[in-house]
């Protein structure tokens, strides 16, 4: 698998090359964030540092999501929360502080492989958002609940949901095309938004405590601040238009609500 090493820093970048190799990972490495923009749609993974000579690794890393799911693990000696959860909020799958341990990026990113490879968008290849995918027979299917599927519909148009999809009131949620639409019109959301917002609409009204939505949504071994969820919540809330479609259940967690009067 192709691995791009977005790293100014000869030392850090050269060592990440080499731990790759040895992991039987094909690194190929940029020293820009222009250059990263140039090659991250011909990776499997994208390591990403923030600290960027040109341009900011955040800024990077939401041109990418603009175009594509690819993973994304942002690397960066910045200590402040805040910018833990802004490269969260902007795209990124993971973030990992420096100095780190070699052994644990790797099982980073195996892990985050692993669940790229369980969405239908990712294929044998670097896939970009809205192309078209390529599943392999062994590719696992992911059915809805019958009590949500849109049947009646036979196939999918363009900028519509198609079958299987998910609903809830007037929100839509398209699991294969990864595509959100609310009174028909889609609304434009991030990768992980896009987690979050399928796992509370495949059992609308039903609280889902924290721990649960953090461990389904980024992982069961998430280091990270959970903060980085109510952060998560409050940009779906922002992009749906009102509060009301994600209601939050003091000391347990969040459940999905339709509201009675859905925004336009």
């Amino acid at each position: 698998m192709n691995v791009l090493i977005v790293e100014d820093d000869d030392g850090i970048a050269e060592a990440l090359e080499r731990v790759l190799e040895r992991h039987g990972y094909q690194p190929h490495r940029v020293g820009t964030g222009t250059e990263a923009l140039e090659w991250f749609e011909q990776a499997h993974l994208v390591l990403l540092d923030l600290g960027l000579p040109d341009l900011d690794g955040q800024e990077v890393c939401r041109r990418i999501r603009e175009s594509s799911c690819v993973p994304v693990i942002t690397l960066s000696g910045r200590t402040e929360e805040l910018d833990r959860v802004m490269a969260l909020h902007v795209g990124a799958d993971d973030f990992v502080m420096k100095p780190f341990s070699h052994y644990e990026l790797v099982a980073r990113i195996q892990a985050l492989l692993r669940r790229a490879a369980r969405c239908v968008l990712h294929g044998s290849g670097p896939v970009r958002a809205g192309a078209t995918p390529v599943i392999s027979p062994a590719a696992p299917s992911n059915p809805a609940p019958a009590r949500t599927t849109t049947a009646t519909r036979p196939t999918a148009e363009q900028g519509q949901p198609g079958p299987g999809s998910l609903r809830a009131g007037s929100l839509e949620v398209d699991p294969r095309t990864r595509k959100v639409f609310l009174d028909g019109r889609e609304v434009r959301i991030t990768r992980k938004e896009f987690d979050l917002l399928l796992v509370l609409m495949e059992d609308p009204g039903s609280v889902l405590e924290r721990q649960d939505l953090m461990s389904r949504v980024w992982d069961e071994n998430w280091c990270g601040s959970s903060r980085t969820l109510d952060v998560h919540v409050g940009s779906l809330r922002s992009k749906l238009g009102s509060p009301a479609w994600i209601e939050t259940v003091r000391g347990v967690g969040y459940r999905l609500t339709a509201p009675a009067t859905a925004p336009a």
